[in-house]
């Protein structure tokens, strides 16, 4: 079967290294329009039942996500002066681009062939595929092309956010509740590798314009909010990486194949960012259309097994 995938992402890259186990014979190309190395954003996070499904869909990438995430137990909320732990969650975290080159490399082995700093601007790359897989994020081309059929519905939230990273490390996932003049701001902070933490802040549209952010440079947003968290940094600095204030959009769509074009992860519908855990459901949705390739013996029959 000749596929084509459009997105070298987590979705993208783990839905061709399983497709490619599962018959080495499979002509599969991935289109990305980033260099290998390109990423944006921190960490991400899997749950202990992600991982245990990882380890029966591929041994290989089971065992190196496992020895380069960071593990924790407990969630804490701080607020008002109060930090409530609770107990017993089991989630690891990994820096995004150490899981994009394991990915990357396992695809190589298998002989996927990756083109990177190809950018799609129209259907022609895909010609003659059997089967085109969307898994290029959330403003999808492929979701664009057939935006009658999949029906996409996006409702852009109110509250803004930025993603950060910072070198202070924290021992469970994070939630600090802290107000200051302009009004209330919310840290959502998790340990991703040895003294890396993703570290993202949310806050309301009026507070962010009453703090002057929504005419903020990269360097003004970092001071302001070094400030404002002060006590808990604990004098480590916040770091940026195309961190720009961003509304959070939902993205659902009414179906999630038409004909022999499929889409997957973020491109199919979106995971609230505070938890980080858009990579491990787009690589759940990976696993199970690959999975449904393995039951069902024709393209129609797979993608509605799928969906």
């Amino acid at each position: 079967m000749k596929i084509a995938v459009n997105g070298g992402g987590p979705a993208g890259l783990y839905f061709a290294l399983l497709m490619k186990k599962q018959d080495p014979r499979h002509d599969i190309v991935i289109y990305e329009r980033n260099r290998p190395n390109d990423t944006f954003g921190f960490g991400v996070v899997f749950s202990d039942e992600t991982l245990s499904r990882f380890m029966g869909h591929d041994e290989e990438v089971f065992q190196e996500i496992t020895r380069n995430f960071a593990y924790w137990d407990d969630i804490e909320v701080r607020y008002r002066g109060a930090h409530i732990r609770s107990r017993g969650h089991g989630f690891c975290g990994i820096a995004r681009v150490k899981l994009l080159d394991i990915l990357q490399r396992r695809c190589a082995a298998l002989g996927v062939d990756c083109r990177y700093q190809v950018e799609i601007a129209d259907m022609a790359p895909f010609a003659g595929a059997d089967l085109i897989v969307g898994a290029d994020g959330v403003n999808s081309f492929i979701r664009e092309q057939f935006e009658d059929q999949f029906k996409p519905n996006i409702d852009l939230r109110k509250t803004k956010f930025v993603w950060l990273g910072t070198t202070k490390a924290f021992g469970p996932f994070t939630f600090i509740f802290r107000p200051n003049e302009d009004g209330w701001f919310y840290v959502h902070a998790y340990r991703y590798a040895e003294g890396q933490t993703t570290w993202i802040v949310e806050t309301h549209e009026e507070t962010w314009r009453c703090a002057g952010l929504d005419k903020a440079t990269e360097e003004d947003t970092l001071a302001y909010l070094e400030k404002l968290y002060e006590p808990e940094l604990e004098g480590h600095r916040l770091l940026a990486n195309r961190s720009i204030w961003r509304n959070f959009p939902v993205v659902t769509n009414e179906a999630w194949h038409i004909d022999n074009v499929v889409i997957l992860g973020d491109a199919a519908r979106t995971a609230q960012f505070s938890i980080g855990s858009g990579p491990k459901i787009a690589m759940e949705d990976a696993a199970a259309l690959a999975e449904a390739f393995r039951t069902e013996r024709t393209v129609p029959g797979a993608l509605a097994a799928y969906e």
